[in-house]
Protein backbone atom coordinates (compact mmCIF):
# COMPACT_ATOMS: atom_id res chain seq x y z
CA UNK A 1 0.00 0.00 0.00
CA UNK A 2 1.31 3.28 -0.82
CA UNK A 3 1.23 6.49 0.93
CA UNK A 4 1.62 10.03 0.41
CA UNK A 5 3.05 12.51 2.05
CA UNK A 6 2.85 16.48 1.95
CA UNK A 7 5.23 18.65 3.71
CA UNK A 8 3.15 21.81 4.64
CA UNK A 9 5.47 25.06 5.87
CA UNK A 10 4.55 26.32 9.09
CA UNK A 11 4.20 29.73 9.98
CA UNK A 12 7.62 30.53 10.68
CA UNK A 13 8.58 29.38 7.50
CA UNK A 14 5.80 31.34 5.27
CA UNK A 15 6.65 34.51 6.88
CA UNK A 16 10.54 33.90 6.36
CA UNK A 17 9.25 33.02 2.27
CA UNK A 18 7.11 36.43 2.56
CA UNK A 19 9.96 38.57 3.48
CA UNK A 20 12.55 37.19 0.97
CA UNK A 21 12.35 38.23 -2.12
CA UNK A 22 11.83 36.03 -5.05
CA UNK A 23 15.51 34.57 -6.76
CA UNK A 24 14.76 35.83 -10.14
CA UNK A 25 13.82 39.39 -8.85
CA UNK A 26 16.31 41.58 -9.06
CA UNK A 27 17.09 43.63 -5.89
CA UNK A 28 16.35 47.63 -5.76
CA UNK A 29 19.30 49.67 -5.27
CA UNK A 30 18.92 52.89 -3.76
CA UNK A 31 20.95 56.16 -4.92
CA UNK A 32 20.66 57.58 -1.56
CA UNK A 33 21.97 54.23 -0.05
CA UNK A 34 24.99 53.96 -2.62
CA UNK A 35 26.40 57.33 -2.39
CA UNK A 36 25.92 57.68 1.45
CA UNK A 37 27.95 53.77 1.52
CA UNK A 38 30.42 55.11 -0.92
CA UNK A 39 31.18 58.08 1.19
CA UNK A 40 30.66 56.50 4.94
CA UNK A 41 32.93 53.49 3.95
CA UNK A 42 35.86 55.62 3.41
CA UNK A 43 34.98 57.71 6.13
CA UNK A 44 34.76 55.02 8.92
CA UNK A 45 38.43 53.34 7.58
CA UNK A 46 39.94 56.59 7.14
CA UNK A 47 39.19 57.01 11.06
CA UNK A 48 41.01 54.54 12.76
CA UNK A 49 44.02 55.20 10.01
CA UNK A 50 43.55 59.04 11.37
CA UNK A 51 44.23 57.95 14.97
CA UNK A 52 46.86 55.70 14.41
CA UNK A 53 48.84 58.44 12.32
CA UNK A 54 47.74 60.74 14.57
CA UNK A 55 49.88 58.77 17.68
CA UNK A 56 52.56 58.27 15.50
CA UNK A 57 52.63 62.06 14.93
CA UNK A 58 51.96 63.19 18.60
CA UNK A 59 55.32 60.69 19.63
CA UNK A 60 57.05 62.30 17.54
CA UNK A 61 56.38 65.62 18.42
CA UNK A 62 56.68 64.81 22.21
CA UNK A 63 59.61 63.21 21.55
CA UNK A 64 61.14 66.34 20.05
CA UNK A 65 61.59 68.69 23.34
CA UNK A 66 62.60 66.02 25.40
CA UNK A 67 65.38 65.13 22.84
CA UNK A 68 66.47 68.36 22.70
CA UNK A 69 66.65 68.59 26.78
CA UNK A 70 68.77 65.32 27.07
CA UNK A 71 71.19 66.86 24.10
CA UNK A 72 71.73 69.94 26.59
CA UNK A 73 72.56 67.52 29.18
CA UNK A 74 75.03 65.67 27.61
CA UNK A 75 77.03 69.07 26.08
CA UNK A 76 76.73 70.50 29.88
CA UNK A 77 78.50 67.49 30.93
CA UNK A 78 81.00 67.73 28.29
CA UNK A 79 81.70 70.77 29.63
CA UNK A 80 82.11 69.31 33.32
CA UNK A 81 84.98 67.37 31.93
CA UNK A 82 88.79 68.40 32.30
CA UNK A 83 91.83 66.93 31.94
CA UNK A 84 94.17 66.57 34.83
CA UNK A 85 97.90 64.85 34.44
CA UNK A 86 96.38 63.20 31.94
CA UNK A 87 93.34 61.86 33.30
CA UNK A 88 89.46 62.85 32.45
CA UNK A 89 87.99 63.90 35.70
CA UNK A 90 84.40 65.68 36.33
CA UNK A 91 83.77 68.54 37.99
CA UNK A 92 80.43 67.79 39.24
CA UNK A 93 78.87 68.94 42.81
CA UNK A 94 76.49 67.39 44.46
CA UNK A 95 73.86 69.96 44.28
CA UNK A 96 74.77 69.62 40.33
CA UNK A 97 74.15 65.98 40.09
CA UNK A 98 70.65 65.94 42.04
CA UNK A 99 69.66 69.21 39.50
CA UNK A 100 70.52 66.65 36.82
CA UNK A 101 68.45 63.62 38.46
CA UNK A 102 65.61 65.78 39.42
CA UNK A 103 62.67 64.44 37.66
CA UNK A 104 59.21 63.71 39.21
CA UNK A 105 58.29 61.31 36.86
CA UNK A 106 61.39 59.15 35.35
CA UNK A 107 64.91 58.17 36.50
CA UNK A 108 67.27 59.77 35.39
CA UNK A 109 70.74 58.10 34.18
CA UNK A 110 74.34 59.21 32.89
CA UNK A 111 77.38 57.56 32.64
CA UNK A 112 81.10 59.55 31.50
CA UNK A 113 83.52 56.89 30.60
CA UNK A 114 86.99 56.49 29.14
CA UNK A 115 88.40 55.12 25.96
CA UNK A 116 89.71 51.95 27.73
CA UNK A 117 85.88 51.41 28.91
CA UNK A 118 86.66 52.69 32.70
CA UNK A 119 83.71 54.53 34.24
CA UNK A 120 84.74 58.46 35.46
CA UNK A 121 81.44 59.26 36.82
CA UNK A 122 78.10 58.51 36.65
CA UNK A 123 76.42 55.06 36.68
CA UNK A 124 78.47 51.95 36.58
CA UNK A 125 75.64 49.44 35.96
CA UNK A 126 75.15 51.26 32.10
CA UNK A 127 74.25 49.46 28.81
CA UNK A 128 76.92 48.68 27.42
CA UNK A 129 77.19 50.91 23.52
CA UNK A 130 77.41 48.86 20.69
CA UNK A 131 79.88 48.66 18.32
CA UNK A 132 77.49 49.34 15.02
CA UNK A 133 76.10 52.61 17.72
CA UNK A 134 79.50 54.24 17.56
CA UNK A 135 79.37 58.10 16.10
CA UNK A 136 81.52 60.27 15.16
CA UNK A 137 82.79 62.54 17.64
CA UNK A 138 80.79 65.67 18.55
CA UNK A 139 77.57 64.23 16.90
CA UNK A 140 75.07 63.92 19.74
CA UNK A 141 73.16 60.35 18.82
CA UNK A 142 69.96 58.80 20.72
CA UNK A 143 68.70 54.71 20.85
CA UNK A 144 65.80 53.31 23.11
CA UNK A 145 66.65 49.82 25.51
CA UNK A 146 65.55 48.08 28.07
CA UNK A 147 67.60 49.27 31.42
CA UNK A 148 65.94 47.69 34.67
CA UNK A 149 62.64 46.76 33.77
CA UNK A 150 61.65 50.10 31.89
CA UNK A 151 62.31 51.58 28.59
CA UNK A 152 65.20 54.30 28.41
CA UNK A 153 65.60 56.92 25.69
CA UNK A 154 69.50 57.41 25.40
CA UNK A 155 71.81 60.51 23.89
CA UNK A 156 75.67 59.68 23.67
CA UNK A 157 78.06 61.69 21.91
CA UNK A 158 82.03 60.74 21.62
CA UNK A 159 83.97 64.03 22.74
CA UNK A 160 87.37 64.56 22.44
CA UNK A 161 89.47 66.54 25.52
CA UNK A 162 92.92 65.35 25.07
CA UNK A 163 94.09 67.53 22.45
CA UNK A 164 97.73 68.60 24.61
CA UNK A 165 99.16 65.71 24.02
CA UNK A 166 99.34 64.42 20.40
CA UNK A 167 99.78 61.21 21.02
CA UNK A 168 96.19 60.65 22.62
CA UNK A 169 94.59 62.98 20.04
CA UNK A 170 92.08 59.94 18.88
CA UNK A 171 91.53 58.86 22.26
CA UNK A 172 87.22 59.90 23.10
CA UNK A 173 85.54 60.12 26.13
CA UNK A 174 81.97 58.60 25.62
CA UNK A 175 79.24 60.81 27.50
CA UNK A 176 75.55 59.05 27.73
CA UNK A 177 72.93 60.48 29.71
CA UNK A 178 69.23 58.59 30.15
CA UNK A 179 66.06 58.90 30.94
CA UNK A 180 62.51 57.16 31.24
CA UNK A 181 59.78 57.52 28.39
CA UNK A 182 56.74 58.57 31.09
CA UNK A 183 56.88 62.09 30.08
CA UNK A 184 57.02 61.91 26.88
CA UNK A 185 54.40 58.92 26.65
CA UNK A 186 52.03 61.60 28.95
CA UNK A 187 52.65 64.42 26.60
CA UNK A 188 51.77 61.98 23.45
CA UNK A 189 48.49 61.20 25.30
CA UNK A 190 47.81 64.70 25.58
CA UNK A 191 48.23 65.51 21.88
CA UNK A 192 46.42 62.19 20.84
CA UNK A 193 43.33 63.88 23.65
CA UNK A 194 43.82 67.15 21.74
CA UNK A 195 43.60 65.73 18.43
CA UNK A 196 41.15 62.67 18.91
CA UNK A 197 38.34 63.94 21.71
CA UNK A 198 36.87 66.35 18.97
CA UNK A 199 36.81 64.07 16.14
CA UNK A 200 34.27 62.31 18.51
CA UNK A 201 32.19 65.31 18.33
CA UNK A 202 33.00 66.29 14.48
CA UNK A 203 32.21 62.89 13.20
CA UNK A 204 28.70 62.79 13.96
CA UNK A 205 28.08 66.17 12.79
CA UNK A 206 29.87 65.53 9.50
CA UNK A 207 27.63 62.50 8.65
CA UNK A 208 24.68 64.35 9.93
CA UNK A 209 26.00 67.21 7.28
CA UNK A 210 25.90 64.23 4.74
CA UNK A 211 23.28 62.94 5.31
CA UNK A 212 21.58 66.12 4.84
CA UNK A 213 23.88 66.79 2.09
CA UNK A 214 22.76 63.73 0.41
CA UNK A 215 19.00 64.61 0.95
CA UNK A 216 19.13 68.11 -0.33
CA UNK A 217 20.73 67.22 -3.46
CA UNK A 218 18.61 64.52 -4.34
CA UNK A 219 15.83 66.67 -3.52
CA UNK A 220 15.07 67.27 -7.85
CA UNK A 221 15.12 63.55 -8.34
CA UNK A 222 12.04 63.42 -5.73
CA UNK A 223 10.18 66.47 -7.07
CA UNK A 224 10.65 65.23 -10.69
CA UNK A 225 9.40 61.55 -9.71
CA UNK A 226 6.08 63.67 -8.15
CA UNK A 227 5.69 65.25 -10.97
CA UNK A 228 5.58 62.67 -13.28
CA UNK A 229 3.19 60.56 -10.64
CA UNK A 230 0.99 63.61 -10.73
CA UNK A 231 0.98 63.46 -14.66
CA UNK A 232 -2.36 62.16 -16.55
CA UNK A 233 -2.17 58.68 -18.13
CA UNK A 234 -2.80 60.03 -21.70
CA UNK A 235 -0.35 63.15 -21.11
CA UNK A 236 3.18 62.57 -23.34
CA UNK A 237 4.01 66.00 -23.71
CA UNK A 238 7.63 66.78 -22.71
CA UNK A 239 9.43 67.02 -19.40
CA UNK A 240 10.42 70.52 -18.68
CA UNK A 241 14.03 70.64 -18.20
CA UNK A 242 14.43 73.64 -16.75
CA UNK A 243 13.98 73.05 -12.64
CA UNK A 244 16.12 69.82 -12.86
CA UNK A 245 20.19 70.00 -12.03
CA UNK A 246 22.39 69.53 -15.44
CA UNK A 247 23.26 65.98 -14.09
CA UNK A 248 19.50 65.13 -14.56
CA UNK A 249 19.48 66.90 -17.70
CA UNK A 250 20.33 64.20 -20.22
CA UNK A 251 17.77 61.47 -18.38
CA UNK A 252 15.29 63.99 -18.80
CA UNK A 253 15.68 64.19 -22.58
CA UNK A 254 15.96 61.05 -23.14
CA UNK A 255 12.56 60.68 -21.11
CA UNK A 256 11.31 63.27 -23.97
CA UNK A 257 12.59 61.29 -26.52
CA UNK A 258 11.15 58.50 -25.57
CA UNK A 259 7.68 60.18 -24.97
CA UNK A 260 7.84 61.58 -28.55
CA UNK A 261 8.51 57.99 -30.20
CA UNK A 262 5.57 56.60 -27.77
CA UNK A 263 3.04 59.82 -28.99
CA UNK A 264 3.96 58.99 -32.48
CA UNK A 265 3.33 55.07 -32.29
CA UNK A 266 0.22 55.78 -30.45
CA UNK A 267 -1.19 58.23 -33.34
CA UNK A 268 -0.11 55.82 -35.64
CA UNK A 269 -1.99 52.71 -34.09
CA UNK A 270 -5.38 55.37 -33.55
CA UNK A 271 -4.75 56.45 -37.39
CA UNK A 272 -4.64 52.83 -38.29
CA UNK A 273 -7.21 51.72 -36.15
CA UNK A 274 -9.81 54.80 -37.27
CA UNK A 275 -8.51 54.03 -40.88
CA UNK A 276 -8.92 50.10 -40.37
CA UNK A 277 -12.45 50.31 -39.01
CA UNK A 278 -13.12 53.14 -41.96
CA UNK A 279 -11.97 50.10 -44.63
CA UNK A 280 -14.08 47.53 -43.10
CA UNK A 281 -17.13 49.31 -43.30
CA UNK A 282 -17.27 49.10 -47.05
CA UNK A 283 -17.23 45.35 -47.56
CA UNK A 284 -19.20 44.34 -44.42
CA UNK A 285 -22.12 47.10 -45.22
CA UNK A 286 -21.93 45.35 -48.75
CA UNK A 287 -21.94 41.51 -47.33
CA UNK A 288 -25.41 42.62 -45.24
CA UNK A 289 -26.76 44.35 -48.28
CA UNK A 290 -26.39 41.13 -50.56
CA UNK A 291 -27.55 38.73 -47.96
CA UNK A 292 -30.87 41.34 -47.08
CA UNK A 293 -31.13 41.50 -51.33
CA UNK A 294 -31.02 37.62 -51.06
CA UNK A 295 -33.41 37.12 -48.31
CA UNK A 296 -36.25 39.59 -50.33
CA UNK A 297 -35.70 37.58 -53.57
CA UNK A 298 -37.52 35.04 -55.18
CA UNK A 299 -35.97 34.60 -58.64
CA UNK A 300 -33.20 31.59 -58.34
CA UNK A 301 -31.41 33.84 -60.49
CA UNK A 302 -31.32 36.77 -58.65
CA UNK A 303 -30.78 34.86 -55.49
CA UNK A 304 -27.54 32.95 -57.11
CA UNK A 305 -26.33 36.67 -58.62
CA UNK A 306 -26.79 38.16 -54.62
CA UNK A 307 -24.57 35.08 -53.31
CA UNK A 308 -22.05 36.03 -56.03
CA UNK A 309 -21.86 39.22 -54.48
CA UNK A 310 -21.74 38.40 -51.22
CA UNK A 311 -19.28 35.98 -51.48
CA UNK A 312 -16.88 38.48 -53.25
CA UNK A 313 -17.60 40.82 -50.39
CA UNK A 314 -16.34 38.05 -47.80
CA UNK A 315 -13.57 37.23 -50.24
CA UNK A 316 -12.13 41.27 -49.81
CA UNK A 317 -13.29 41.01 -46.28
CA UNK A 318 -10.99 38.08 -45.41
CA UNK A 319 -8.05 39.68 -47.52
CA UNK A 320 -8.50 42.97 -45.61
CA UNK A 321 -8.63 41.57 -42.74
CA UNK A 322 -5.64 38.98 -43.33
CA UNK A 323 -3.47 41.74 -44.13
CA UNK A 324 -4.45 44.18 -41.41
CA UNK A 325 -3.12 40.95 -39.03
CA UNK A 326 0.26 40.60 -41.09
CA UNK A 327 0.66 44.42 -40.94
CA UNK A 328 0.02 44.62 -37.31
CA UNK A 329 2.56 41.37 -36.85
CA UNK A 330 5.14 43.32 -38.85
CA UNK A 331 4.98 46.20 -37.19
CA UNK A 332 5.02 45.05 -34.11
CA UNK A 333 7.88 42.95 -34.92
CA UNK A 334 11.49 43.85 -33.23
CA UNK A 335 15.24 42.42 -33.75
CA UNK A 336 15.26 41.42 -30.62
CA UNK A 337 12.07 39.17 -30.98
CA UNK A 338 12.33 37.93 -34.41
CA UNK A 339 13.34 34.23 -35.07
CA UNK A 340 16.45 34.91 -37.74
CA UNK A 341 18.14 32.37 -39.82
CA UNK A 342 20.37 31.92 -43.03
CA UNK A 343 18.65 31.54 -46.19
CA UNK A 344 19.62 30.96 -49.67
CA UNK A 345 17.61 33.19 -51.21
CA UNK A 346 17.40 31.23 -54.71
CA UNK A 347 15.43 28.34 -52.91
CA UNK A 348 13.57 30.28 -50.63
CA UNK A 349 11.97 32.62 -53.57
CA UNK A 350 11.81 29.60 -55.77
CA UNK A 351 9.29 28.29 -53.20
CA UNK A 352 7.46 31.12 -52.90
CA UNK A 353 6.90 31.11 -57.01
CA UNK A 354 6.07 28.05 -56.85
CA UNK A 355 2.89 28.45 -54.51
CA UNK A 356 1.82 31.10 -56.95
CA UNK A 357 1.19 29.29 -59.93
CA UNK A 358 -1.69 28.13 -59.48
CA UNK A 359 -3.37 31.93 -59.26
CA UNK A 360 -1.06 32.96 -62.30
CA UNK A 361 -2.30 29.97 -64.05
CA UNK A 362 -6.30 30.99 -63.48
CA UNK A 363 -5.50 34.38 -64.85
CA UNK A 364 -3.67 33.20 -67.58
CA UNK A 365 -0.02 34.95 -66.46
CA UNK A 366 3.58 33.59 -67.25
CA UNK A 367 4.74 33.75 -63.78
CA UNK A 368 8.73 33.11 -64.08
CA UNK A 369 11.56 32.60 -62.16
CA UNK A 370 15.36 33.62 -62.76
CA UNK A 371 17.61 32.39 -60.03
CA UNK A 372 21.56 34.04 -59.42
CA UNK A 373 24.50 31.71 -60.50
CA UNK A 374 25.84 32.02 -57.14
CA UNK A 375 24.36 30.67 -53.71
CA UNK A 376 22.91 34.44 -52.62
CA UNK A 377 22.27 34.03 -48.88
CA UNK A 378 20.55 36.50 -45.97
CA UNK A 379 19.82 36.50 -42.74
CA UNK A 380 16.07 37.11 -41.93
CA UNK A 381 12.86 35.88 -40.32
CA UNK A 382 11.53 33.36 -42.97
CA UNK A 383 7.52 33.91 -42.15
CA UNK A 384 7.92 37.73 -42.61
CA UNK A 385 9.94 37.47 -45.67
CA UNK A 386 7.17 34.76 -47.45
CA UNK A 387 4.90 37.39 -46.22
CA UNK A 388 6.31 39.87 -48.11
CA UNK A 389 7.63 37.92 -51.16
CA UNK A 390 4.02 36.70 -51.36
CA UNK A 391 2.80 40.42 -51.55
CA UNK A 392 4.94 41.88 -53.98
CA UNK A 393 3.88 38.66 -56.28
CA UNK A 394 -0.09 39.09 -55.46
CA UNK A 395 0.03 42.71 -56.68
CA UNK A 396 2.08 42.14 -59.80
CA UNK A 397 -0.56 39.51 -60.41
CA UNK A 398 -3.50 41.65 -59.85
CA UNK A 399 -2.34 44.58 -62.09
CA UNK A 400 -0.87 42.77 -65.27
CA UNK A 401 -3.71 42.07 -67.65
CA UNK A 402 -3.95 38.17 -69.11
CA UNK A 403 -1.41 37.29 -71.02
CA UNK A 404 1.13 38.89 -69.59
CA UNK A 405 4.05 37.61 -67.48
CA UNK A 406 5.31 38.07 -64.17
CA UNK A 407 9.34 37.54 -63.58
CA UNK A 408 10.55 37.27 -59.61
CA UNK A 409 14.40 37.60 -59.97
CA UNK A 410 17.21 36.85 -57.49
CA UNK A 411 20.92 38.71 -58.35
CA UNK A 412 24.04 39.66 -56.78
CA UNK A 413 25.42 43.29 -56.83
CA UNK A 414 28.65 42.71 -56.26
CA UNK A 415 30.26 45.88 -56.28
CA UNK A 416 27.70 47.25 -53.66
CA UNK A 417 27.77 44.05 -51.51
CA UNK A 418 23.81 43.88 -51.99
CA UNK A 419 21.57 40.88 -52.22
CA UNK A 420 18.77 41.43 -55.01
CA UNK A 421 15.17 40.55 -55.09
CA UNK A 422 12.94 42.10 -57.82
CA UNK A 423 9.54 41.35 -59.18
CA UNK A 424 8.54 42.41 -62.38
CA UNK A 425 5.34 42.50 -64.38
CA UNK A 426 4.06 44.41 -67.45
CA UNK A 427 1.01 45.76 -65.88
CA UNK A 428 0.04 49.72 -66.28
CA UNK A 429 2.97 50.48 -64.04
CA UNK A 430 2.87 52.95 -61.48
CA UNK A 431 3.51 57.06 -62.31
CA UNK A 432 6.96 58.53 -60.83
CA UNK A 433 4.61 60.83 -58.83
CA UNK A 434 2.70 57.92 -57.23
CA UNK A 435 5.48 55.60 -56.20
CA UNK A 436 6.20 56.57 -52.52
CA UNK A 437 2.86 57.33 -51.79
CA UNK A 438 1.94 54.07 -52.68
CA UNK A 439 3.61 52.23 -49.69
CA UNK A 440 1.25 54.13 -47.28
CA UNK A 441 -1.42 51.90 -45.79
CA UNK A 442 -4.83 52.19 -47.60
CA UNK A 443 -3.52 54.22 -50.31
CA UNK A 444 -4.65 53.49 -53.80
CA UNK A 445 -3.92 54.89 -57.13
CA UNK A 446 -7.29 56.41 -58.94
CA UNK A 447 -8.25 54.86 -61.76
CA UNK A 448 -6.65 51.18 -61.23
CA UNK A 449 -9.88 49.80 -61.41
CA UNK A 450 -8.16 46.77 -59.17
CA UNK A 451 -9.58 45.70 -55.68
CA UNK A 452 -7.63 45.93 -52.75
CA UNK A 453 -6.98 46.90 -49.41
CA UNK A 454 -4.22 49.34 -50.05
CA UNK A 455 -2.19 47.39 -47.47
CA UNK A 456 -0.14 45.38 -49.28
CA UNK A 457 3.07 47.62 -50.18
CA UNK A 458 2.68 48.87 -46.66
CA UNK A 459 3.89 45.17 -45.28
CA UNK A 460 6.86 44.69 -47.89
CA UNK A 461 8.27 48.11 -46.81
CA UNK A 462 7.80 47.62 -43.30
CA UNK A 463 9.24 43.81 -43.29
CA UNK A 464 12.36 45.24 -45.72
CA UNK A 465 13.13 47.92 -42.93
CA UNK A 466 13.13 45.49 -40.20
CA UNK A 467 15.60 43.37 -42.51
CA UNK A 468 17.80 46.50 -43.26
CA UNK A 469 16.68 46.55 -46.35
CA UNK A 470 15.39 49.57 -49.13
CA UNK A 471 12.67 48.79 -51.71
CA UNK A 472 12.71 51.04 -55.05
CA UNK A 473 10.10 51.03 -58.13
CA UNK A 474 11.18 50.99 -61.47
CA UNK A 475 10.27 50.74 -64.53
CA UNK A 476 9.98 47.36 -66.25
CA UNK A 477 13.25 46.53 -68.05
CA UNK A 478 11.34 44.88 -71.55
CA UNK A 479 8.33 46.63 -71.56
CA UNK A 480 7.13 47.21 -75.39
CA UNK A 481 3.72 47.34 -75.15
CA UNK A 482 2.30 50.62 -75.36
CA UNK A 483 -0.08 51.84 -72.24
CA UNK A 484 1.56 49.23 -70.06
CA UNK A 485 5.06 49.75 -68.81
CA UNK A 486 5.68 47.64 -66.21
CA UNK A 487 6.78 48.17 -63.03
CA UNK A 488 9.89 46.39 -61.38
CA UNK A 489 10.04 46.55 -57.67
CA UNK A 490 13.48 45.64 -56.26
CA UNK A 491 14.30 44.90 -52.27
CA UNK A 492 18.52 45.25 -51.83
CA UNK A 493 19.08 43.38 -48.97
CA UNK A 494 23.01 44.43 -47.78
CA UNK A 495 25.15 41.43 -47.56
CA UNK A 496 27.87 43.16 -45.03
CA UNK A 497 24.53 43.42 -42.30
CA UNK A 498 23.49 40.02 -43.27
CA UNK A 499 26.93 38.16 -42.58
CA UNK A 500 27.43 40.27 -39.30
CA UNK A 501 24.38 38.49 -38.04
CA UNK A 502 25.00 35.45 -38.63
CA UNK A 503 28.48 35.34 -36.95
CA UNK A 504 26.70 37.15 -33.91
CA UNK A 505 24.02 34.04 -33.92
CA UNK A 506 26.81 31.70 -34.43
Amino acid sequence: MNSEHSHKPDQHEATVSALLPPENEAVQRSLFGEILDWMLAPLLLLWPMSIAITYLVAKSIANQPFDRALEDKVLVLAQQVKELDGQAITQLSKPARDILRADDLDNIYFQISSPEGGIIDGDTDFPVLQEEERAAPGTIQFRNLNFHGSELRIAYAYVDLIKTNPANQNKLILIQVAEGLEKRAVLANEIIKGVVLPQFIILPIALALVWFALSRGLSPLAELQQRIRARRPDDLSPIDSHHVPEEITPLVASLNEMLERLAQTIAIQKRFIADAAHQMKTPLAGMRMQSELALRQTDQEEIHRSLLQLSTSSEAATRLINQLLALAKAENQSPAVQVLEPLNLNEFAMQVVREWIPASFNKKIDLGFEQCEQAVQIFGNPLMLREMLSNLIDNAIRYTPSGKSVTVRVDIDASQALALLEVEDHGPGIPAAEREHVFERFYRILGSNVQGSGLGLAIVREIAQQHAATVTIRDATDSTVPGFPGCLFRIEFPLNHAQNLIDDVS
